[in-house]
This record gives C-alpha cells, sequence and structure tokens, in this order.
C-alpha cells in the first residue's frame, strides 16, 4: 500500500494533499487504481457511518489529484457516490493549481454542464474560472450556484444587500442573462425574495444608477414573461418588471409584447399586460385595430374578471369614439360565445347600446351569424337590437350526454402458459382490472391443470423477486403466516395471485391452505366484510384446488368486463365438468351464480333446461336460480351517523340459501353502526372486484361502501375512483347508487369530483339518473354540512360543461330549496354560515336555465332574491328567478 493510500484509509486530508502536491503525473496516474479500489470498497458503506465520512473527503481530494485528463477529473469531482462528504474547496483548488489554464477551463465547464441536482460547489466552479482566465460559463448549474453564493454568501443573509454583491461581480452582465434564461427556479425561488431587499428591487437601484442596461432589464423580463416557465415563475420576473417603472415611451415600444402577454400569459402576467393596454388606449396611444387585436385573445380567456375589464374598455372607446364601432363591435360580440352567460349579456348591452351607429349591412349581417351562439333567453333581445328576424321556433333544448359506455367481452384464457404468465407479471406489477384479473386467474387455473411444470417453468421470471420466492428452510415458516387466516384475509386480488403462485411452487404448506379453506380469516365485522369474504373464500379455496386436486378450468370467469356471465356459457363450463368427472369447486360456483346474467329471461329459460338436462346437482341448482329474478332487494332504511347519511339494509335470504358459508354475509343485515375502527379493507384496488361479486345488485354493493364514499367528503380523503365503475355496473341505481355520487360530487380531492361527474353522466346516458332524488339528498347533505356548496358547484359547473346543462339544472332545482329554507330561518349569526357558497350553486344553476330555457320555481328562491344588497348570493338568486321565469320568444 502506497503512502497516499494509506493517508487517504485513515482519512488524513491534510497529509494526502501534502503527498500529491509532492507527487510527479506518473506516481499520480500510478496511485489511481488504488484509489478507485477503495471508493468501490465504500460504496458498500453507507456514507453517515463514521469510516466512510472520515476517508471520502481525503479520497475526493486524492482522485482529483490523481486524474491526468480533464474529463476523468471532472466526473470524479462531481460523482455522486462522493457527494456526501467532500473535500474542502479550498484544498481542490490548491491542488489543481500547478495545471495549465486550458485545463482548469475544461475542468471548470465541464462541472459546469453537470445538472444542478449534482450539487457542484460553485465556489469550486468560479475558483477554476477564476484561475483560468476562461469566459465564465452561463449553465443552470454555474447560474443556480451564482444564485445562491450573491443570496447566501458563507451562510448568512448578507448584511451589505443584495445590490452590493452584484456590483462586486465582474460578470454580472454574463450571468443575469443566465438568471433570465435558467429553466427551473425551484432550487433558489426562496432567494429572490420579494420587496425590499429582494432582487427584483437591488436590480432596479442598479439601472437607475446606471451600473446596469436598463433597456437589457426591461427586454429581458418581458421576453421571459412571453417565454412562460414554471408555474409561479412569473412571481420573479413581473415584480421586476413593475419594479423597473416603464415609462409610457416605453410601454409604446412593447405593444406588440403587451397583447401577446394580455392573449396567452398565466393570469397575473396578462392582468398586467391588460392594465398596460388599457392606459395606453385610454390616452389615446392604441389604435382601434391594436385594440382590437388584443381584445380578440382577451375576450376567450376563461377569466371572468379579465373579460369583463377588457368589455369596460371597449365600451369606454365606443363611447368616445363612435367611429370605431364597425372595428369594435364584431370584437366585442366574440364575447357571445363565452361559457359565462353574464358575460354574454354584458357584450349584448354593448353592442345594443352602440350598434345604431353602424351603416355598414356587412357588420350587421356578422353580429347577427355570432348572435347565434348566445343563450336561448339572449337571441331575441339581439335580433330585436340588429333589426333581423327572430329565429324560427327555438329548437327544444336537449342534453349533449356521451353515449353509455358498452361493457366489454373477454378474451378467451392465454392459450400458453408463457402468455399466462405475462399477464401474470403484468398484474402484479401494476393493479390491472376485474377483466386482466379474471382471465389470468382462469388461465392459471386451466394450465396447471393441462401442464403444471410447463407453467411454472414459464413463472420462473415472473416470481424471481417476489419476497417467498426463496429457498431457504425458513421462508416456510414466513410464507405460510402471511398466507393463514390467523386475523386477516386476502387485502387485495393481488394477493390472491401471489397466494396461487406460492402454491404452484411449494412455499405453502397443504394444511395451511385446508385450514384457511375450513375456517376463513377471522377478521372484524365491517361492513365490507361480505364482499371480500367472498373474494377471499374464492380465491383459497382455489388454492387448495391447485395442490390437491386441479380444476379443467373456472365456472365463474366472467362474460363481460362488468363481471356478468352469460347463462349459455356457465351451462357449457357445467358440461365440461360433467364429461371430464371432475369436482366442482364450491365457492368458484357459488360465485358463477352470483354473476350469471338473469335480467335476459328467454336467455336464462333456454339455459336452465340445458342445465337441467346435465342431470348433475350444480345442473339443478343452476336451473332453479336462473327461475328467479335480481329484482328483490332489501328493504332499505335512511339513518344518519353525525352530518352523514347512511343506509342500512334489511336481511335477504336469497343470498343465504344454498349458498356456502363464506357467502351468507351477503344477505345478512347490514348496520351502519359495525364497527370500523379494526376495518383492513383500506385497499381502494379491491372495490372493483366487488363490484364484480354482484354485477347485477350496485345497491348491495353501494350500501356497503357508502360511509367510504361518505369520507371523501366529510374527511376528505381519498376514494371516489369506484364510481364510474358502479355507474356501468348493472341492478337498479337506487337509493344508495345516488348517496354514493353525492358524496363523490362534494368530494374534497379534484380527482374524486372528477370520477363523481363521470358516473352521474354515465347514469344519465344509461337513463337511470333519478335527478330529483340526487338533488334531494345534495341538497340534504349540504344542509347538514356534509357536502360544501363550493365544492358541489366546481362539479356541477363541470358536468354542465359537457353538455349535460338541462340535467344538471333539473338536479340544483331540486338541491336547492333544503340550504334556502334553512338560510331564510337561520338566525342572523349564523345567515352567513349558511349563505356561504350557496351564490356558487345558484350562478351555476342560472347559467343552467339559460342555457337549457327549463322554467319553473324553486321554493325559498324569491325570498332570497327579495333581500337587500348585492351580495353573490342575492344577484345570483335574482339571476336565477329570473331565467326561470322567462318565456324565450318564438
Amino acid at each position: 500500500m502506497s503512502a497516499l493510500t494509506e493517508a487517504v484509509r485513515a482519512g488524513r486530508t491534510a497529509e494526502t494533499l501534502r503527498l500529491v502536491k509532492g507527487m510527479t503525473a506518473t506516481e499520480r496516474r500510478t496511485s489511481l487504481p488504488e484509489l478507485k479500489e477503495l471508493r468501490k470498497e465504500l460504496r458498500a458503506v453507507p456514507p453517515w457511518e463514521d469510516r466512510s465520512e472520515r476517508v471520502r473527503p481525503a479520497l475526493h481530494l486524492a482522485g482529483a489529484a490523481c486524474h491526468t485528463g480533464a474529463a476523468a477529473a471532472a466526473a470524479w469531482l462531481a460523482a455522486s457516490d462522493l457527494r456526501w462528504r467532500q473535500a474542502p474547496t479550498e484544498s481542490l483548488l490548491r491542488v489543481l493549481e500547478d495545471r495549465d489554464t486550458g485545463w482548469l477551463a475544461d475542468v471548470a465547464h465541464r462541472l459546469a454542464q453537470r445538472p444542478v441536482s449534482a450539487q457542484v460547489p460553485y465556489d469550486l466552479m468560479a475558483g477554476l474560472v477564476s484561475r483560468s482566465g476562461c469566459e465564465v460559463p452561463v449553465t443552470d448549474a454555474y447560474v443556480t450556484g451564482w444564485i445562491r453564493h450573491i443570496g447566501i454568501g458563507d451562510g448568512s443573509w448578507p448584511r451589505d444587500g443584495v445590490a452590493h454583491r452584484l456590483r462586486r461581480e465582474p460578470n454580472l452582465a454574463a450571468l443575469l442573462g443566465g438568471l433570465f434564461t435558467l429553466s427551473d427556479f425551484a432550487e433558489v425561488r426562496w432567494l429572490l425574495g420579494e420587496g425590499q431587499g429582494s432582487w427584483q428591487s437591488a436590480l432596479a437601484a442598479l439601472a437607475q444608477e446606471g451600473s446596469l442596461d436598463r433597456e437589457f432589464l426591461v427586454d429581458a423580463c418581458v421576453a421571459r414573461l412571453l417565454r412562460g416557465g414554471g408555474p409561479t415563475d412569473h412571481r420573479i420576473f413581473l415584480p421586476m418588471l413593475t419594479e423597473l417603472a416603464l415609462t409610457r415611451e416605453e410601454e409604446r415600444a412593447r405593444i406588440p409584447d403587451w397583447t401577446a402577454l394580455s392573449r396567452d400569459a398565466v393570469s397575473p402576467v396578462a392582468s398586467h399586460a391588460q392594465a398596460v393596454l388599457t392606459g395606453l388606449a385610454l390616452e389615446g396611444s392604441l389604435t382601434s385595430r391594436q385594440l382590437a387585436e388584443a381584445s380578440e385573445g382577451l375576450l376567450f380567456r376563461s377569466e371572468k374578471k379579465l373579460v369583463r375589464a377588457q368589455l369596460v374598455l371597449l365600451g369606454k372607446v365606443l363611447s368616445r369614439d363612435p367611429g370605431t364601432a364597425a372595428e369594435l363591435l364584431p370584437v366585442v360580440a366574440q364575447a357571445f360565445g363565452h361559457e359565462d352567460t353574464q358575460v354574454q349579456e354584458r357584450a349584448l348591452k354593448l353592442v345594443e347600446r352602440h350598434v345604431q351607429r353602424l351603416d355598414s349591412t356587412e357588420v350587421r349581417d356578422e353580429l347577427a351569424y355570432s348572435a347565434q351562439q348566445l343563450i336561448p333567453a339572449l337571441r331575441a333581445r339581439a335580433a330585436a337590437a340588429l333589426g333581423v328576424a327572430a329565429a324560427g321556433p327555438e329548437a327544444v333544448y336537449e342534453d349533449v350526454l356521451p353515449p353509455a359506455p358498452e361493457p366489454v367481452r373477454l378474451e378467451p384464457a392465454p392459450p400458453t402458459p408463457e402468455e399466462v404468465a405475462e399477464e401474470v407479471g403484468a398484474l402484479l406489477a401494476s393493479e390491472g382490472d376485474v377483466a386482466a384479473f379474471e382471465r389470468a386467474l382462469d388461465g392459471l387455473v386451466r394450465h396447471a391443470y393441462q401442464d403444471p411444470d410447463a407453467l411454472r417453468e414459464a413463472l420462473v421470471p415472473v416470481i424471481a423477486n417476489r419476497w417467498w420466492a426463496g429457498d431457504e428452510h425458513r421462508q416456510w415458516p414466513r410464507t405460510d403466516d402471511m398466507f393463514s387466516n390467523a386475523r386477516y384475509g386476502l387485502f387485495n386480488a393481488e394477493d390472491g395471485l401471489e397466494l396461487l403462485l406460492a402454491t404452484l411452487h411449494g412455499k405453502v404448506r397443504t394444511a395451511t391452505l385446508l385450514d384457511a379453506v375450513r375456517r376463513g380469516p377471522n377478521e372484524h365485522e365491517c361492513a365490507h366484510s361480505g364482499l371480500s369474504r367472498v373474494l377471499d373464500a374464492r380465491l383459497r379455496e382455489v388454492a387448495y384446488r391447485l395442490r390437491t386436486e386441479p380444476m379443467p378450468l373456472l365456472l365463474a370467469t366472467p362474460t363481460w368486463s362488468t363481471g356478468l356471465l352469460e347463462p349459455a356459457e356457465l351451462v357449457d363450463r357445467l358440461a365440461e365438468y360433467r364429461r371430464l368427472d371432475s369436482r366442482v369447486c364450491a365457492t368458484d360456483f357459488a360465485q358463477a351464480l352470483l354473476r350469471v346474467r338473469r335480467d335476459d329471461r328467454a336467455a336464462a329459460e333456454e339455459a336452465a333446461g340445458r342445465a337441467r338436462a346435465l342431470g348433475t346437482p350444480e345442473g339443478v341448482r343452476l336451473a332453479r336460480w336462473l327461475g328467479g329474478t335480481n329484482a328483490t332487494l332489501p328493504e332499505a332504511r335512511r339513518r344518519t351517523k353525525g352530518v352523514r347519511i347512511l343506509l342500512e339494509l334489511a336481511e335477504l335470504p336469497e343470498l343465504q340459501d344454498g349458498f356456502p358459508q363464506e357467502f351468507h354475509r351477503l344477505g345478512r343485515p347490514l348496520s351502519v353502526f359495525s364497527d370500523r375502527w379494526h376495518c383492513h379493507h383500506w385497499n381502494h384496488g379491491a372495490r372493483r372486484h366487488w363490484l364484480a361479486v354482484l354485477p347485477e345488485r350496485r345497491e348491495l354493493v353501494a350500501a356497503r361502501i357508502l360511509h367510504d364514499l361518505a369520507d371523501t367528503a366529510v374527511e376528505d380523503e381519498r376514494g371516489a375512483a369506484v364510481l364510474p365503475l358502479l355507474a356501468e355496473s348493472g341492478g337498479a341505481a337506487g337509493e344508495a347508487v345516488h348517496l354514493c355520487v353525492a358524496y363523490g360530487l362534494g368530494a374534497r380531492h379534484q380527482e374524486d369530483r372528477l370520477a363523481a361527474v363521470d358516473a352521474l353522466l354515465v347514469l344519465a346516458a344509461q337513463g337511470q339518473l333519478d335527478a330529483a332524488r340526487l338533488g334531494t339528498d345534495l341538497g340534504e347533505l349540504v344542509e347538514r354540512g356534509a357536502v360544501k356548496p363550493q365544492r358541489l358547484a366546481e362539479s356541477a359547473r363541470t358536468a354542465a360543461a359537457t353538455g349535460a346543462n338541462a340535467t344538471i339544472g333539473e338536479l340544483l332545482r331540486h338541491a336547492l330549496p333544503v340550504p334556502l329554507a334553512a338560510l331564510a330561518t337561520a338566525r342572523p349569526e349564523a345567515a352567513a354560515v349558511a349563505a356561504r357558497g350557496l351564490g356558487d350553486l345558484l350562478a351555476v344553476a342560472a347559467e343552467c336555465a339559460e342555457r337549457s330555457g327549463a322554467h319553473g320555481e324553486v321554493p325559498h328562491l324569491a325570498e332570497t332574491a327579495a333581500r337587500g344588497g348585492s351580495s353573490r348570493l342575492v344577484v345570483q338568486a335574482r339571476r336565477l328567478r329570473d331565467a326561470l321565469a322567462e318565456e324565450v320568444a318564438a
């Protein structure tokens, strides 16, 4: 071992520096292999251990000195495994100072090209630049380091201020150019600050005293705002621009820039640009053509505040200069297509006020054509104002609903073991849907029956990294414990796949599998237990049969993606079991009965006849089952629990008689006071499989997950992603389904609200949405405080934007009376709380009524509209009252 390596291993940094300074280039190169070997050793040692903490700085220093190539030296200096404890920057600069300037410049630029995440010390890069005399590298890493250096310096906030430090920077112009082109400010945004003492105020001061080119700063700010960037980058450059306090002359010189920013920039920047353009327009510095160009983009923005401000400006210009009407009124008419009907009305009032100044028939025709975008209630006014014939009888408004999703037929089970392995691997890597899971499950069962050795060989790559796949003898107890029935069932369907794979490869004892089948999970009772236990029991019995008596196929594999099974297919499978003289798996057959389609009476009766002819107990049972229907639902009772409205279900004997013990909970009474504290069904992905347990009785599933959906609104939890699947499932959409959707519409998280909107639209497209029922439930939930009006308003607005104005209007017409009545009877001190968010709901309801032409009355709306003042609540109540009362002229 060389003296250098010994010093490095001992962590003696000062001695390492002394030794390498006295070595020749050849001696340094000779030492590299030992240093690289030491580096390899340290990679296996956690960086926070004493040995690593002590050795790494010396190793970092020695390696940098011993590399003679610039690329290799830069790679060593910036290595991620040496980043935890680096050598002091001053020592690194000293050990490299004898290299020629070209080499130092090369290393400096290579380090500067590293990503910001490499965390190359700025002092090191700047020291190399200074010693080499090279041009400063304007890269993200270098500029980010420079900003940190200016802002923090030696670790404390600089007393002499940012402006003073910037004055001392010799490469200020070049580095400022890098600041304006920096791609990501996440690391340094907090350093730039705002207000007095910030970079913005410092740069403005330097520009005022002449230390910086003011025109360069203005141009760079505007260019960066035009370019955009991160979602909050404007918080840096917009204050910088305002600090520079542009003169009117500077603003006039950049009219095209303000126009572009007002059209396309983020809202705060667009607002600033609009304010600049407004000032120029009012003082006469904008031509009508320039104003029209700016307005064309602004009037299409979604921010109502910007659109209304632009209409106000256009009105002032039109009043001051009537000659601009021919050029500006067609621009005003572009707002006729705005999503906000109040904006439409403002634009129409502006046209009504100035249309008499038009001499051009061509412009009037253009306005008349644009007026077709107005809501029905405003079109007649537009026709009268323009002096054109009113349109013919207004077509009856119809909602534009998305097509109801069609279930997808499952493909046959994978034909080869290799394809089964591929699908199983994909399911274990990410949660798949019911169709993918059932196909893979059926494929495992079929190929385990046909050629288990070939199946195990194909599954080798899939199980290579599974936790239970080790060969050690100790693995057996651990695997048995995880898959046993000691306390819990399988958490989800993917756990079931793990159990089947472990069984196929001999990692679970037969006695454990038999015990699990006999006893089942010893879980706490909760609302989900019935659904989860069916899935659990079926998978455990299938695993036991794989070990003891493989089955030729699964009976319960669905025909459709929703979980439904065609009766003819089930009869064919039972016939195959009879032909092969195979014993039916009890839980698999019971699940098949719950999945088999019974609503198609002709198909059910034909299949019943064939099943009876099989002469097997299962055939007779199936024939008897197909003779019934799914119309029977247990009696439901509404109960309240805190602010929640929940449902209790009475007993349903049909789901107990003749079914295995594990299925009986599906037919037992459901109480809202079941113990949920010990419920372990936290995996939301399992819910899609619960829906496939009872694909034609979604009310039974909805009642069992209703508390979870309530928590998305009341407790701000996640979990409404199942709603679209619930809506696509079969059976009656009753009280439980509608309450689930109601809670989803008031969920805390936007993704959950969007899922609820999807479910609502699917139910509407299927003709199964009861808008009166859902609206009444929502009104009660809003009044109780379970659903916040603002969240409901956002969901309703999203649904209406798809073209479902009549549906949402009808829903809100039934939702509003209860909270409006509560507002009318509330004490003054409680009225403000009761009114919170109701204005938003009224606004959406009014918009839907205006667009759909709906009429009618909303109880207690008149009292709210008759209140004094101009609050949003009162204004929108009057708007809704007028919209519902106004007859659209033919």
